[in-house]
């Protein structure tokens, strides 16, 4: 009796040849889900490119102008304060003015304006004399000068010739104008002498008429004119 166990039919044969096709199949359908993917992969990083092109010139724009709107707010800035920098307060001496406290110059010193062309109104250095109104450029300079009350001006005679500034409303204001001639002194005072006070008002050559105007709108507002008083003709 023999012992061998081999089925002489062949049917106890290893399975492993009927499962090979079975994975090879599996392979091939993961290669073709795989090349199926690769397209839509490809585009998706296309669409990423493209987006990205499409978005760079905007991005590249934007942190290019960022920089120089800075700069431009800087420079703007620095125009802005240039503009209005601060100037050291204005000293003055102090001169005789035996009416500055009286009403007449009360009235006037809230009346003058703030701005004469560009002329601002200056800071006094302190003490100030009393009754008195400045203004200068925004650089500093030589200032527009108003004071009030003060002593009548001994150049002021019966002949002095005087200038008579119209105002709004038909009033006007006289003046008399003192000038050193032999001095170089590139201004000269203006008297308002038709108020029963006497304001001087000091003003650099190359100013122009302006400040005279503004002034004699000023005084003509907040002082009523009296008859003028010059000095007796010298012997």
């Amino acid at each position: 009796m023999s012992n061998d166990t081999r089925d002489p039919a062949g049917t106890n044969q290893d399975t492993e040849p009927d499962t090979a096709p079975e994975s090879s199949d599996a392979t091939a359908a993961d290669q073709a889900k795989a090349d199926a993917a690769e397209p839509a992969a490809a585009s998706e990083d296309s669409d990423l490119d493209e987006y990205v092109i499409r978005r760079s010139p905007a991005l590249i724009a934007t942190a290019v102008a960022l920089p120089v709107a800075l700069v431009v707010g800087l420079l703007v800035m620095g125009v802005l304060a240039n503009r209005h920098h601060s100037r050291d307060p204005l000293a003055l001496g102090a001169v005789p003015a035996p009416t500055a406290a009286g009403p007449e110059c009360s009235a006037l010193m809230p009346a003058l304006p703030d701005k004469i062309g560009d002329y601002t109104t200056s800071d006094l250095r302190q003490p100030a004399p009393p009754a008195t109104h400045a203004w200068q450029l925004p650089d500093g300079g030589d200032p527009i000068v108003v004071r009030c009350g003060l002593d009548r001006p001994l150049e002021f005679t019966q002949t002095s010739p005087l200038l008579k500034t119209k105002v709004a409303g038909g009033g006007e204001v006289e003046w008399f104008e003192v000038r050193d001639q032999t001095s170089g002194v590139a201004q000269g005072t203006w008297w308002a002498v038709d108020r029963g006070t006497y304001i001087a008002l000091t003003v650099p050559d190359n100013v122009g008429s302006g400040p005279l105007q503004d002034v004699s709108e000023a005084i003509a507002k907040s002082i009523p004119a009296k008859p003028i008083d010059p000095n007796p003709i010298p012997n």
